[in-house]
């Protein structure tokens, strides 16, 4: 029977002629392509969501924007007078984080810009070097910032804890309280911490005036009940039961709310206006601002301090002491991305890049250090901001004021701008609270807290901050150097056995204590046959100095005739431990149970070890599963 045969067209057999290289080629630069372009997107989120931008989000932001606007324009000023600048200052801060972080922020609800916690850590700079040093800080904090972010440094902040952080904000929304007393009561304050607040309100206290505590008081409790009436702006569950007038109703009372701040100063301004007349005014008020905005200038390393010009080395030693202030920016603002996230997972590396480059380019515009203000990005959710290009409007809306309106700006009363900072800042001490937390989960966490309280109130915010970390990761050494063992003694097959089990992995800071605890309780069975078995089920690495802190263990167990093997340990720490010396490979053992173990070496057998093989990090197969025993009932 004849073979068939297959005939081919010479197009088919172009088709099916090898061009592999080519494919590959093509594969590869599209490949490349598509990862320029996902990082391209990834560093510049603009780009995605510019894609989808309609008139819908601009609306949105647009009132959003706006609403930002007239908080910040208040509280930037109250900032500014915190740091023991002049008020303007406060808005040259507000208006470039805004403008930056729409190209590279990626949480649509953060607003960047002055807050009261960077405000109070550059005071005592302030007042010691004058204004440029606050531009000076900010340049510098921002490149630190932006450079930990393009170095994936961030985890650098996760040394910060929860107790740090709660004893921090905590003390310093008490000390920027107390500093707004003297504004509130119309007399001359000053210091740096909680008592020197304190110590000026009282000893001036007796030049206090009627009218500044009368206008202070009464702004405050204006701006507690407008903040406290946002609930009844709450629509129900059932949006279709409302009517139209009940929903313009809401709407009003909403954005009343929002804009409370913007409102009192209005109109405390207004009435202070329409009193004094020609005459003086009947309070305290901010006085000449300087109009117009501020030109671009880069930062003066060369502070001036008692008529002296500082060399750039001598500026950079008085600085040094700022180096918590691009810690606390960074962690203030992450903090809040994570807060308004809404289970969205937060790139911690964007975030930073944005916030850097946010005061690199704000200090060009004489800014102060700024961050995300949690105030603020509350009242941008709130008015229901779509997308980052709100900070647009915002931000216009700042140059806007500094253009046209700073001339008016210099009749605000300052027992005004001290009851919004008074404000802003009471609802942050949540001390309390966590205390109570605290006490019910883990006591040994209250003394980082109040460590960081107590140092934040009495020395300052940001020796209160450094002394917080450092009793934080004395914490973390302590720790480190002291892992729990379980040390269990119990006789099986007529031999006393001495388990230890570690419930981590040994260190060079817990060598020594591992081996004190194991020479300490085989001490007593001097003259005794003992096997000592450590259990290394939990132990997933060891250093060179553990090992050999080990090695001196098995020649201490030696002279005293003690036997000693290595259980469970899994092959990478096997593979250390003899690679060492190259010895004791017959002491791992990964018998199924202790009495398996305990047979084998009566019959002088090594039974199944943990050899050295290629440094594959899988444990014995015949790993025992995890039991709980106790004294009187050993694994068998």
């Amino acid at each position: 029977m004849p073979v068939p045969t297959a005939t081919y067209t010479a197009m088919q057999l172009t088709a099916v002629k090898p061009n592999a290289p080519a494919d590959d080629n093509k594969n590869s630069g599209w490949l490349r392509k598509n990862k320029m372009q996902s990082l391209l997107t990834k560093r510049l989120p603009i780009l995605k969501w510019a894609r989808t931008y309609d008139s819908s989000c601009f609306v949105a932001d647009l009132l959003a924007g706006l609403t930002v606007g007239l908080t910040v324009i208040p509280q930037g000023m109250a900032c500014a007078v915190i740091a023991g600048l002049e008020p303007q200052y406060g808005l040259y801060a507000a208006f470039m984080g805004c403008f930056v972080y729409i190209f590279f922020g990626s949480c649509k609800d953060i607003t960047i810009g002055p807050t009261a916690i960077s405000a109070m850590l550059v005071k005592p700079y302030v007042d010691k070097f004058g204004a440029q040093v606050a531009v000076l800080i900010c340049f510098l904090s921002g490149c630190l910032i932006f450079l930990l972010g393009v170095c994936q440094l961030g985890f650098l902040v996760d040394f910060i804890s929860m107790p740090v952080i709660i004893g921090f904000t905590s003390a310093g929304a008490i000390s920027i309280a107390s500093s707004q007393v003297a504004a509130l009561l119309g007399i001359k304050g000053g210091g740096h911490t909680f008592l020197e607040y304190w110590i000026k309100v009282f000893e001036n206290i007796q030049n206090t005036t009627i009218w500044d505590p009368v206008l202070g008081f009464t702004c405050i409790a204006i701006l507690l009940f407008m903040k406290y009436i946002t609930k009844y702006a709450r629509p129900p569950a059932n949006r279709s039961e409302m009517t139209t007038s009940t929903k313009i109703w809401k709407g009003v009372i909403k954005y009343l709310s929002l804009s409370r701040n913007a409102l009192v100063v209005l109109f405390s301004t207004v009435i202070i206006v329409l009193i004094m007349g020609n005459g003086d005014p009947p309070v305290v008020i901010t006085g000449d601002i300087q109009e117009g905005l501020p030109h671009f200038t880069l930062p003066d390393f060369g502070l001036v301090y008692q008529n002296e010009t500082l060399s750039v080395a001598e500026t950079f030693n008085e600085l040094s002491s700022a180096i918590i202030i691009p810690f606390v920016l960074v962690l203030e603002s992450i903090a809040i991305a994570k807060a308004f996230a809404n289970g969205k997972t937060i790139d911690a590396t964007q975030e930073m890049i944005a916030l850097g480059l946010s005061n690199i380019l704000g200090s060009f515009f004489q800014s102060f250090p700024t961050t995300g203000s949690f105030t603020r990005t509350a009242v941008n959710n709130a008015s229901g901001v779509r997308t980052p290009l709100g900070g647009f409007y915002t931000g216009a809306l700042v140059l806007l004021c500094l253009g046209l309106l700073t001339s008016s700006l210099k009749y605000m009363p300052k027992a005004t701008l001290a009851a919004v900072v008074i404000c802003a800042v009471i609802f942050m001490i949540e001390i309390h609270e966590v205390t109570m937390a605290l006490w019910k989960s883990k006591k040994l966490d209250l003394i980082p807290l109040y460590a960081t309280f107590i140092a934040s109130l009495l020395l300052g915010l940001d020796s209160g901050m450094i002394i917080g970390i450092g009793v934080n990761v004395l914490f973390i050494f302590y720790e480190a150097a002291r892992p729990k063992l379980s040390i269990e003694t119990s006789t099986l097959l007529n031999k006393e056995v001495i388990l230890v089990r570690p419930d981590r992995s040994i260190t060079y800071p817990a060598a020594e204590y591992v081996k004190d605890a194991v020479n300490k309780q085989s001490s007593r069975f001097m003259g005794c046959e003992v096997l000592v078995v450590i259990d290394g089920k939990r132990i997933n690495g060891i250093d060179s100095t553990a090992i050999k802190v080990l090695k001196s263990l098995l020649d201490d167990l030696r002279l005293k005739n003690h036997a000693i093997c290595f259980w469970n340990w899994n092959k990478m720490i096997t593979d250390s431990f003899v690679s060492f010396d190259g010895k004791d490979i017959e002491l791992f053992k990964c018998e199924t149970t202790l009495e398996h173990l305990l047979s084998a070496d009566d019959n002088e057998e090594v039974g199944p070890s943990c050899s050295v093989g290629d440094g594959d990090t899988s444990s014995c197969s015949s790993m025992p599963t995890e039991q709980v025993w106790t004294p009187e009932k050993l694994p068998v």
